[in-house]
């Protein structure tokens, strides 16, 4: 069987001036990155302005599990499809970040037959959007250090420094550093902290500006530290904004390449899901939206993260909404939610199944409290029994939801139709009034709590001295209104990682709370999160290489 890295390597790409043909994009509209990746240009965008928006289509999944999920691959796979049956449709995805490559995670560029390309541009330096971000990010560091050396004229205190630097890589020894040791001039003695890029504010940033102008704005907002009366300081106090903006002048525009069927595919932003909000750029599918009449767009994770996310944070800012959800499963990761070991979920077990599905059954009520029509797809692997799958119609129907097999890791476009057909008649249907799960008006801990119980099916919401207190405080400098960006495990529906299934009488614990007052939420931080992942003990860089030919291998 051929590795993902090796389908790719043996794609016969378009030049991608004719990708951006199928857009209605000209050469002048572009700026390429070599024969098969592009920006696209303002000009462009503004062009396509007046246009009317095309239908949108948010693909989701149950909890990940270590079975795997694909995700992005049916997201590919049913944009595949749809273009089969002659529409115009094109999908929009998250960038990849390096961490996970080199990690265990894995890349985001689909799989098998369904997947975006070039496959290893992608999931490696692509047009550089992250090292625009982590440059800009770290800049802003730099210049909050060197105001403290030269004279701290805003009274900054070192022990409330809330900016992290990043790095776009699985580093657990920086998360918890000492800086500015040595001599006076090499800066100011404090404890600091490092991120991973993709869970910086910089990059929520990113994803959700409409333009130059409000990525500035937003930026400038961004809280880097705390005086030594207790009020808030700025990234537009230490002055830095202009500098960042201009790193990120290149990295705001949405970048363009194709599936394995020569088909167009945004590629914009990265935001983690478990961290920050998980999805790619408002600027791509609102642009995707004028481009086509369907757009195949996913969120990170389970649809307790990264749907949710979608639906109570990007939509609500960008005024947007979606027409149909297409809820991911596998029959593997079924039998794991019911408490059937890795090592034998290739083995036919309807009665685990049936005890895991309740995991599913969940995810279904949560979607539909946004009144939108749900499709359920069985991501099809070859051990799956038709038993199995059966059964996984049969509950799907029985709460009211469309049902279709996908076969595209297999089978590429090809293998989506039938999922294809049943998202077109989804959304023929019309969808009820959407709306989001809590109003504005709702106070950050009433927000919480309702995520908390509507979602997680918690019992309640247990917060720390800390998190209280900064609840509290966030309130009063007016960050009330906003929505909550929750941090939490994506493992469980609850912040216990080894809770499986459907988990009840629990309750979640909040033990850390912030602004993110540029992105414009608040992020609760549940159970033990962290925003700069590990390596495992045997890391996927360990596999990782290239030929004297150039060719690149072990990359997935």
């Amino acid at each position: 069987m051929k590795t993902d890295i090796q389908i790719a390597q043996e794609a016969t790409m378009l030049d991608i001036r004719k990708i951006a043909e199928k857009i209605g994009a000209s050469e002048d509209d572009i700026e390429m990155y070599g024969k098969s990746m592009a920006k696209l240009s303002d000009e462009f965008i503004d062009k396509l302005a007046s246009k009317e928006n095309g239908k949108l289509v948010l693909v989701t999944a149950i909890n990940p599990t270590p079975a795997g999920e694909g995700k992005t691959t049916v997201t590919l796979g049913l944009g595949d499809a749809l273009n089969k049956m002659n529409t115009n449709t094109v999908v929009a995805i998250r960038e990849p970040s390096l961490g996970p490559c080199f990690g265990i995670k894995g890349g985001a560029a689909g799989g098998g037959y369904a997947q975006a390309v070039p496959m290893d541009k992608l999931n490696l330096h692509f047009t550089g959007d992250f090292h625009a971000i982590t440059s800009a990010n770290n800049l802003m560091c730099a210049m909050l250090d060197n105001h403290m050396l030269q004279g701290n004229a805003l009274r900054i205190d070192p022990k409330r420094v809330v900016v992290k630097r990043c790095l776009d890589m699985n580093d657990r020894a920086l998360r918890n550093i000492t800086i500015g040791l040595g001599k006076r001039l090499d800066g100011v003695v404090r404890e600091d902290h490092f991120c991973i890029t993709v869970a910086t504010e910089v990059m929520a940033i990113l994803c959700l500006a409409e333009d130059l102008e409000d990525l500035k704005a937003r930026l400038g907002r961004i809280i880097v530290a705390y005086n030594y009366d207790n009020e808030p300081v700025t990234a537009a106090d230490l002055n830095c904004v202009g500098a960042m903006t201009v790193l990120l002048k290149d990295a705001i525009r949405p970048n363009l390449i194709q599936s394995l069927e020569n088909n167009p595919v945004f590629v914009h932003g990265g935001p983690f899901a478990n961290i920050a909000h998980g999805c790619n750029s408002v600027r791509a599918t609102k642009l995707a939206l004028k481009a086509a009449d369907y757009v195949i767009t996913e969120a990170g994770f389970g649809a307790d993260l990264g749907a949710e996310k979608f639906l109570d944070i990007k939509c609500r800012m960008a005024g947007i909404k979606p027409d149909a959800v297409v809820l991911v499963a596998t029959a593997r990761a079924l039998k794991y939610n019911g408490g059937i070991p890795k090592d034998e979920l290739n083995q036919e077990n309807v009665e685990a199944l049936k005890k895991g599905i309740v995991n599913l059954g969940k995810h279904i009520e949560n979607l539909k409290k946004y009144n939108v029509p749900v499709v359920v797809t069985i991501n099809k692997f070859v051990a799956d029994t038709d038993a199995e799958v059966a059964t996984i119609k049969e509950f799907v129907e029985s709460k009211g939801c469309r049902f279709a097999v996908s076969e595209v890791w297999a089978k590429g476009g090809e293998g989506g139709l039938e999922l294809a057909e049943q998202v077109l008649a989804a959304i023929e249907e019309g969808s009820p009034n959407f709306k989001f799960l809590y109003d504005d008006s709702l106070s950050l801990k009433e927000k919480i709590e309702t995520i908390s119980r509507e979602i997680y099916g918690a019992d309640g919401v247990e917060y720390s001295p800390e998190a209280n207190n900064a609840l509290k405080k966030l309130e009063d400098l007016g960050f009330g209104n906003v929505p909550v960006c929750m941090a939490k495990t994506q493992y469980s529906l609850s912040d216990n990682q080894k809770l499986l299934g459907r988990p009840t009488g629990f309750n979640v614990n909040i033990r850390e709370v912030y602004v993110s007052a540029g992105a414009g939420f608040v992020v609760a931080i549940a159970g033990q999160i962290m925003t700069m992942p590990g390596l495992p003990k045997s890391p996927a860089a360990e596999r990782i290489d290239v030929l004297p030919s150039g060719e690149i291998v072990g990359l997935f």
